[in-house]
């Protein structure tokens, strides 16, 4: 839902694009074997099967005596993260941030808490302004692939909406990541205002469930409201 200038698009879409590539031509198997894909491309080469996965350590170490392939992993993948607490998950959400122009400032909900809190707070919403979602998360020890966020929004125990959004391939940093969705129009109108439960989840291609939570979200004419 955040906005992105065609600079800025084209740098993201950049960097993604070094990291997939790195990655399928990276986890290949030694003996020859095709890289990995997103599914669109295995849609488009049915005969693909998909070679067995490798982590950040084994990837790096792949090849070692070949130079110019350790130049190219350095300048793709960087260099191995600092070693981390074991206990630690592979990709941790840790910030979703509502925000607008328009709003009298960021509405930011803190993911590392108690996130059963969170179903008692309201996070109000103008009718009819244009908003934008960041997600900030950090990827710990291994590349994670088709990284995703979905919200299931229920007015009154029924779905009413649902959004789909692809944040992406990312490796192993210190740093935390953030993803700007674009820009979205809140509904408007008296039937549309009122209070709704928004179930979120944070997912990949595995399918693997890295977080999941419910927030409330309350459409309002005014952000005082």
């Amino acid at each position: 839902m955040l906005g992105l200038d065609a600079c800025e698009l084209g740098a993201q879409l950049l960097e993604l694009l070094r990291l997939a590539l790195c990655a399928r031509v990276l986890l290949a198997d030694k003996e020859g074997g095709p890289a990995p894909v997103d599914e669109a491309l295995d849609e488009a080469v049915p005969e693909y099967q998909a070679p067995g996965k490798k982590s950040m350590l084994e990837i790096q170490q792949l090849d070692p005596e070949d130079e110019s392939l350790a130049k190219y992993k350095q300048a793709l993948l960087g260099p191995l993260p600092p070693l981390m607490d074991p206990s630690l998950p592979n990709v941790q959400v840790t910030r979703l941030t509502l925000m607008s122009e328009q709003a009298p400032g960021p509405i930011a909900m803190d993911l590392t808490g108690d996130l059963a809190a969170l179903k008692n707070q309201v996070f109000v919403l103008k009718e009819g302004v244009d908003y934008q979602v960041k997600i900030t998360f950090k990827v710990n020890k291994d590349i994670v692939s088709g990284l995703k966020c979905l919200h299931h929004t229920y007015c009154r125990g029924l779905r009413v909406d649902k959004a789909v959004y692809m944040v992406g391939s990312y490796g192993p940093r210190a740093q935390e990541y953030e993803f700007v969705t674009p820009v979205e129009e809140a509904p408007r109108g008296m039937l549309v205002r009122g209070p709704y439960v928004v179930r979120s989840l944070f997912t990949d291609d595995d399918r693997t469930n890295h977080l999941s939570w419910e927030w409330g979200l309350h459409i309002c004419q005014d952000w005082k409201d």
